[in-house]
């Protein structure tokens, strides 16, 4: 636990190799006081030792670095998290296009989420706390308009069935509705059944296909063409 975490602040690092975005993010962060800056990095390799240093709760991850880019650093953080039993930190992609194929990557290494560097620092902010607290988080717009997109560019294929073979067959319907974006409310009301159900056959599913977030959920369906 770090001197931060102990006075019940989040501390968040941030990862982008412009020193200029990270002199506004830093003064950003540094203005708020439930927030700590824990280091920053302008490359991915710097931000795999950081990772693995200080242990941030939270990660600012640029995509596109010198040395090693963010989805390459997303991932080793995650399986090095992963190997050492530790907590891995909340990574926040960020990119400068809503449709990026480096986002998708991102999140499937890993990535509570992304956000276009050119969103507001309110926003920002937000997300930050959101993912500290156990959700993912998106850019405004459509996440299914992005993994739409990003789906032509996966091999041409009929829908892989086979991915859902572990789930029950109220699974596979929860499964379905949660990835084309439905809430645990809109899931429920179709299914005729309580949230509390929808919560516990959600948590299965994400357990069942060793996935952590809806978002990583969004993206299995899409790139196994689940979804049509």
């Amino acid at each position: 636990m770090s001197v931060a975490d102990a006075a019940g602040r989040i501390t968040v690092a941030l990862v982008d190799d412009q020193e200029l975005f990270r002199a506004g993010i830093r003064m950003l962060i540094e203005s708020q006081h439930d927030m700590e800056l824990a280091g920053e990095a302008a490359d991915g390799e710097q931000a795999v030792a950081l990772a693995a240093n200080l242990r941030p709760d939270v990660m600012l991850m640029d995509l596109r670095m010198p040395v090693m880019d963010g989805v390459a650093a997303t991932q080793r953080i995650v399986d090095e998290s992963r190997a050492s039993g530790t907590d891995k930190p909340r990574i926040i992609a960020l990119t400068t296009f809503n449709r990026d194929q480096a986002v998708v990557e991102a999140v499937q290494a890993g990535a509570s989420g992304y956000l276009l560097k050119s969103a507001e620092p309110e926003f920002l902010l937000a997300a930050i706390r959101t993912v500290y607290s156990g959700y993912s988080v998106i850019a405004p717009g459509s996440i299914h308009d992005l993994f739409a997109h990003a789906a032509r560019s996966f091999p041409a294929a009929g829908p892989d069935l086979a991915a859902m073979d572990g789930l029950s067959a109220r699974e596979r319907d929860v499964f379905l509705l949660a990835a084309k974006g439905l809430g645990n409310a809109e899931i429920a009301g179709s299914l005729f059944v309580s949230e509390a159900t929808v919560k516990t056959h959600l948590r299965s599913v994400l357990d069942k296909l060793e996935l952590k977030t809806r978002i990583q959920l969004v993206a299995f369906a899409y790139e196994r063409r689940l979804l049509r």
